[in-house]
């Protein structure tokens, strides 16, 4: 049963946090700038209005998460934390004396039973863009978009590499405070059924909880939790070798297996839209989205800024259509093609032909290709072959025993000539210098917020921890710029 309210904290200590916590505290200033009630709405047809033990107050445990993702906390660590930082007791609600917390699995059960079906990465975006434009720190109506990846919580490994991985690290830490310790943990388990590695995992847990000189260390408490929240919370999630939503993404001369999260920033970096999908998916596909889901969060879009990888025909179509600018060079293959300066033919404008470095003229041409398909038409060009099989420049130009030599070029379309054109004006390439700042706003998600990995398996824990994530630097982003004013 869920209550209609967050609850009011009657205490006679509650002036201590007038003292404690100074006015540009975050956490205070956060709480200042949230209204919260938008999430009993969201969550309310998840809960019984009249049946049932009372709940514990959503508002509560969601703002439990989000101090994990604003201080790279665990479960246990961020309860933990919560008896002695008055900080976190006030930005929870609660009387700086209370000492009767949630049980960390609460969280685990608040994500997974009321929080998996709701699309809360749009609607914590919204929420912030609506509060940024509300604040009158947003006016752009230009957005930034990029891609960054992260890393599945598993990388391709096995439920028990993972598992002897954690008890590794957490063995490793505490040799470094007591060597001695080594005669009295489990001996190493050579077995590699999952069954035997979670109770040699469960014997380690045991005997570190049962040093209580060992809980003192910081260090080895946070590889302890992590080591419990692997057994206890994420079994579910090991019962195969790799992560099932998690692909792999190549790239010229590296890989990755793991996520894409694909956002639209504005010139005040703050994020407008996002999109997370596996891996392997492509940039230029999720534009429109993001643009979509931008406006529906509130902002006008006039300019778009990307890199190449948004410059698809199709993209450039949809922008045209909605007469939004878009400031993206077209890929090297459509603009130049692929052949090296040296290799290239001369077009002779007079015959209509091309010429190629020998001085030899094509013969005929052909159009080859359909309209409207997803492929640029191209124009064939056929030479004299007698001529190719003597000539002085034929190696790595004629293959031996060719029955013919041509030379092919697409057709660009007016769409293409267009951005062409528009590409070598001073106005793009003013504005294309401003795409840098996605970049730092994605090494801000990844090296102060954790984003580099996930925190879970799963598609579906991708998203939330990308809800949460982006929702704090928005905040932080909207705090700032609040105090530059």
């Amino acid at each position: 049963m869920i209550k209609g309210q967050q609850q009011f904290v009657v205490s006679a200590y509650q002036g201590l946090y007038d003292i404690i916590i100074p006015k540009d505290n975050f956490l205070r200033k956060l709480n200042d700038l949230v209204d919260f009630s938008f999430i009993y709405n969201e969550l309310l047809e998840n809960y019984s209005i009249e049946m049932g033990r009372g709940a514990k107050d959503p508002i509560m445990l969601f703002k439990y998460l989000i101090l994990k993702a604003t201080y790279e906390l665990s479960d246990e660590d961020v309860v933990s934390r919560t008896l002695y930082d008055m900080s976190f007791k006030y930005f929870l609600n609660l009387a700086p004396e209370e000492v009767n917390l949630i049980h960390p699995s609460t969280l685990t059960k608040f994500r997974k039973l009321h929080l998996k079906d709701m699309n809360l990465l749009d609607l914590l975006i919204k929420k912030t863009v609506e509060i940024a434009i509300a604040k009158g720190v947003l006016i752009s109506k230009t957005l930034i978009v990029d891609a960054t990846h992260t890393k599945a919580r598993y990388n391709q490994k096995s439920a028990q590499e993972v598992l002897l991985e954690r008890a590794k690290s957490l063995r490793k830490e505490i040799y470094t405070i007591n060597s001695e310790m080594k005669e009295k943990f489990p001996q190493k388990i050579t077995s590699d059924k999952l069954e035997e590695i979670i109770e040699y995992c469960k014997d380690l847990v045991n005997v570190v909880e049962s040093t209580p000189e060992l809980a003192v260390y910081e260090k080895v408490k946070q590889r302890l939790n992590y080591l419990n929240e692997a057994i206890e919370d994420d079994l579910e999630h090991l019962t195969l070798s790799t992560d099932e939503d998690a692909r792999i993404h190549k790239t010229e001369d590296s890989s990755f297996f793991g996520y894409k999260t694909h956002t639209a920033m504005s010139e005040e970096r703050i994020i407008t839209g996002a999109v997370i999908t596996t891996g392997e998916k492509t940039d230029g596909k999720e534009l429109q989205s993001l643009i979509e889901k931008s406006q529906e969060a509130g902002i006008i879009v006039d300019d778009i800024i990307g890199d190449t990888a948004y410059s698809e025909k199709g993209n450039l179509e949809y922008v045209k259509e909605n007469e939004i600018t878009l400031i993206s060079k077209l890929n090297p293959m459509v603009s130049c093609g692929s052949r090296k300066k040296e290799d290239e033919f001369q077009f002779n404008k007079d015959a209509g032909m091309f010429v190629c470095p020998a001085g030899h003229m094509a013969i005929r041409k052909a159009r080859q290709g359909k309209k409207g398909q997803s492929k640029n038409q191209v124009t064939t060009y056929y030479f004299d072959v007698k001529k190719c099989k003597y000539c002085s420049q034929r190696d790595g130009c004629y293959k031996e025993g060719s029955k013919s030599k041509t030379y092919s070029v697409s057709i660009k379309s007016d769409i293409h000539k267009e951005q062409m054109a528009f590409q070598e004006t001073e106005y793009f390439k003013q504005r294309a210098r401003e795409r840098y700042m996605i970049e730092a706003k994605n090494s801000e998600l990844k090296h102060q917020h954790g984003y580099d990995v996930a925190v879970s398996s799963g598609l579906i824990g991708m998203q939330m921890q990308g809800a949460l994530t982006i929702f704090t630097v928005n905040i932080k982003r909207i705090i700032k710029l609040l105090t530059e004013q």
